[in-house]
């Protein structure tokens, strides 16, 4: 730097000050430390080779710390001192000055060419001390870390300011601890160490830190994640010297819902029953113990899924609408609420009057209703939460006078972060539960009652190695704050923003071999559900060659937990996706040129009523494939229209799904084959036999008989459609393909007649046609 951009210092001030950031910015490898303090137990000579232009005395000053009292006596050879470096000479002079043979001599050393290569050529025994490994580099690299994390620094890829010793410590962690087994174990173990260890060490720096400096002697950690948790807050505490302790308790938002249940408040209920999804009306009614002979007017709706506000809302007047109905829902709350209060006296929580719970987060549901539950039984104690990060839920939270705090984002805040959190947590939330199911009660004596616990015996193990990863990574963390004397950076600052960077990459960008991994894990609702998936959608694979990345952001969180990693399982959509978010491909690669247009869809109720239901934007990916998929609510639906294009063009209509719920019973209906496409009716499209339909106008729309299909008006339903699509003019004028011949809409229409209604049946419908014929002469 040029001396003129400091005019009041000189250049020996100029220089210490250069000696001592160097000093500040660096610390002892303990490892290495040890490996000294071992070869002097044995009487084994140290020396230092260094490339550097540091003096021996600056030198002196770097290395003058407790750790290395063992490198004291120890020589060095510097290449400022003799003009040649370790790639030019400079190991011929170490060798001549010590009168050794080469092979008396073992280097450890970290550059694979002056430190391994070039002594290895001349005898010496050498051992390459590597840094990180290159799937830790590829980490670096997703996270727009330098590639080589101990090169130079390259201005293009712009790292999060500061590292306080992140990268180093993920190399060791995942260097020394390395376990052995099954390939997708091992690379979950290498997942818990290097991607989650770091951020849930913050967290739990974090928790302990907020808890020592507010006095707090214990925070509670709610279960399934309470465990661990409480393991890491503790070490934490333990390591800064902090007396605060971290127990789990036994909470879920299933008990806590029903425990704050106001049961003559008809919108409390509405909401409750709301929020179960995919549950039956039995099943509902034994959640909130009540016999079926209590509601007789519901007896033919037992196995109705409660999939619409419809019949949530006839059964939140059918259980509210009676003094009686009111009083057994109070009874059920008052008693999950005894229960509840019983198992947090029990275990100490309700012993001082305050009460902090530490937890993952997202919307505080826990801890608001826990309040209202201790309100409800006269405990005056409002709950704290301490989050690793919560979104604009959590303003229920603050609104209500309670504090709720989050580490990595709060409220929603920053969006970039708890966005990214909060749409895919699926993978977070299983690296940190316990291989247990979720809370859906207390028994009478306290006894935790547990839902199913969801995953194979391989998904069990990889879980439990992304916990000892996570534990890994905090030991090592641990070990330098301990042997610091307190002087080692705390994780509480910018410090955050580094590792919401590693956390927010990770679910962004996963990898193939992530996918691989964490696809074939399946996740529970815990909600009163006893609903499995895959984090991976089985109903989404087939979907893959036809997405483009826009048509991820359109996925619900009922669609699929983790779309990225949906992504990722496919090369070419990964690529794609990777693409589109660092900016490098514009998303309007994937839209069809000219004027946008929508696949959409419309029903008709069983009283001939038409309205419209929910529209996609077409999109054409890598492959030329488009995919749209479309969730509608209502009562007594008929037959949908179906606008595939939205505009003219001809279309090969490779699969339509649609998963409806009939008669308040699930099902899934499909049309894939020319049989299919035959019988249904076409409204200003034609069908060109096969798959194949050309659509008119942008109206033009094929039309499904759901009811029919399904044996049942339909409550509700989810559509998928996947196509290709080639645009024709929108004026209409151009040439029209001709349509599929009478014969093969006429025999696939025979063979339903057969199927459903036997000879009987089909010579009804002959004599049908025939009078059709006659009166249209």
């Amino acid at each position: 730097m040029p001396l003129s951009l400091f005019p009041d210092a000189t250049l020996d001030e100029l220089v210490r000050a250069e000696v001592d950031a160097e000093r500040e910015l660096t610390e002892v490898d303990l490892d290495i430390a040890e490996l000294i303090r071992l070869a002097k137990d044995n009487d084994l000579p140290v020396v230092l080779v260094s490339d550097t232009y540091f003096t021996e005395e600056q030198l002196g000053h770097l290395l003058d710390r407790p750790e290395l009292e063992a490198l004291k006596d120890a020589r060095i050879f510097r290449s400022h001192e003799h003009g040649l470096d370790k790639a030019s000479g400079l190991w011929d002079i170490v060798l001549s000055d010590l009168g050794r043979r080469p092979e008396q001599l073992l280097h450890i050393g970290d550059n694979p060419v002056a430190d391994v290569e070039i002594p290895g050529e001349l005898g010496i025994r050498t051992v390459h001390y590597e840094r990180a490994d290159e799937a830790l580099v590829e980490l670096l690299e997703r996270e727009g870390e330098p590639q080589d994390p101990f090169g130079p620094y390259s201005p293009d890829l712009d790292p999060v300011d500061g590292d306080f010793g992140l990268t180093s410590l993920r190399a060791k962690t995942l260097k020394a601890h390395a376990p052995s087994g099954p390939s997708a174990t091992r690379f979950a173990w290498r997942y818990g160490a290097a991607v989650i260890g770091p951020v849930m060490t913050g967290f739990a720096e974090w928790v302990a830190r907020k808890a020592h400096e507010a006095g707090t002697p214990v925070v509670w950690c709610p279960m399934r994640e309470g465990e661990l948790l409480a393991e890491l807050v503790e070490s934490a505490a333990r390591a800064r010297g902090w007396d605060v302790k971290a127990k789990p308790v036994w909470l879920s938002r299933q008990v806590t819902s029903i425990a704050a249940l106001d049961s003559a408040d008809r919108h409390s209920i509405h909401e409750f029953v709301r929020k179960r999804h995919q549950l039956t009306v039995r099943q509902l009614l034994e959640m909130l113990h009540l016999r079926v002979g209590e509601v007789p007017h519901l007896a033919q709706d037992l196995d109705t899924v409660l999939d619409n506000d419809e019949i949530v809302g006839r059964l939140a007047v059918a259980l509210t609408e009676t003094p009686h109905l009111v009083n057994r829902l109070a009874v059920t709350a008052t008693a999950a609420r005894e229960r509840l209060i019983r198992s947090l006296r029990e275990v100490g929580a309700l012993d001082r009057p305050d009460l902090t719970l530490v937890d993952l987060g997202w919307g505080g549901t826990i801890q608001l209703q826990l309040a209202r539950v201790l309100r409800l039984a006269g405990i005056d104690i409002a709950p704290a939460g301490l989050y690793l990060a919560t979104d604009n839920r959590s303003e229920r939270v603050l609104l209500a006078g309670l504090r709720a705090e989050g580490y990595l984002g709060q409220a929603g805040h920053p969006l970039e972060t708890v966005g990214a959190i909060v749409r895919s947590p699926e993978v977070l939330e299983q690296s940190v539960n316990a291989l247990c199911g979720s809370l859906i009660d207390f028994a009478d004596d306290g006894t935790p009652v547990l839902g199913v616990a969801a995953g194979s015996d391989a998904q069990n193990a990889e879980r439990s190695a992304i916990h000892d990863g996570i534990r890994a990574f905090q030991s090592q963390w641990n070990r330098y704050v301990t042997a610091s004397d307190g002087s080692w950076p705390i994780l509480t600052g910018i410090g955050r923003d580094r590792l919401a960077n590693i956390l927010v990459s990770a679910l962004k960008l996963p990898t193939a071999e992530e996918a691989s991994v964490f696809g074939n894990w399946e996740h529970e609702d815990n909600f009163g559900s006893e609903m499995v998936t895959r984090v991976l959608p089985e109903d989404l694979v087939p979907a893959v060659p036809y997405l483009s990345p826009s048509d991820l952001d359109d996925l619900g969180m009922r669609d699929s937990f983790w779309p990225a990693l949906l992504a990722a399982s496919d090369p070419h959509l990964g690529a794609a996706a990777r693409a589109v978010r660092a900016g490098v491909i514009d998303p309007a690669m994937f839209e069809p040129a000219g004027e946008p247009s929508a696949t959409s869809v419309r029903y008709r109720t069983t009283e001939g009523e038409w309205f419209d239901g929910a529209d996609r934007r077409v999109r054409i990916n890598h492959n030329g494939l488009s995919f749209a998929r479309m969730d509608v609510e209502a009562s007594d639906i008929e037959e949908i229209a179906l606008a595939v294009p939205g505009r003219p063009a001809l279309v090969r209509v490779d699969w339509i799904e649609a998963r409806v719920i009939a008669g308040g019973r699930p099902q899934t209906l499909r049309w894939t084959t020319p049989e299919d496409f035959a019988r249904v009716h076409y409204e200003d499209c034609t069908w060109l036999g096969a798959n194949m339909v050309e659509f008119h106008s942008p109206l033009a729309a094929i039309w499904l008989p759901l009811a029919a299909r399904a044996g049942a008006p339909v409550s509700s339903f989810q559509l998928t459609v996947a196509f290709a699509m080639l645009p024709r003019s929108r004026s209409g004028l151009g040439h029209r393909m001709p349509a599929a011949g009478r014969t093969q809409r006429l025999s696939a229409k025979v063979r339903d007649e057969l199927r459903e209604h036997g000879p009987t049946g089909l010579a009804v419908g002959a004599a049908r046609i025939a009078v059709r014929k006659l009166r249209n002469r």
